[in-house]
């Protein structure tokens, strides 16, 4: 099942964010189950959120996945979504 995590930074949280990145991309590559991952960028091209589509058995372990991610234990996030995604194209 492919879940989108949307998530949202806090106003202000870019350095939360550089100073969990290496653990967030550490967790990414050890987990095994993101299919594809990438900020999102502001007007002036700074991270200010994140896309991660997780390739996962159901529901509840892309939610385990999300609230075990460093990004979300450091408390970078305003606000996360996880959506069941059906990939059409590529």
């Amino acid at each position: 099942m492919l879940i989108a995590l949307i998530a949202k930074d806090k106003a202000g949280a870019l350095q939360t964010r550089k100073d969990n990145r290496d653990a967030h991309l550490a967790y990414i590559k050890e987990t095994g189950v993101v299919a594809q991952a990438g900020p999102f960028l502001d007007a002036d091209g700074g991270m200010c959120g994140s896309l991660v589509i997780l390739d996962v058995a159901d529901m509840d372990a892309a939610q385990a996945w999300a609230a075990n991610d460093p990004y979300a234990k450091a408390g970078l996030f305003a606000s996360v979504e996880l959506i069941q995604w059906n990939k059409v194209i590529g």
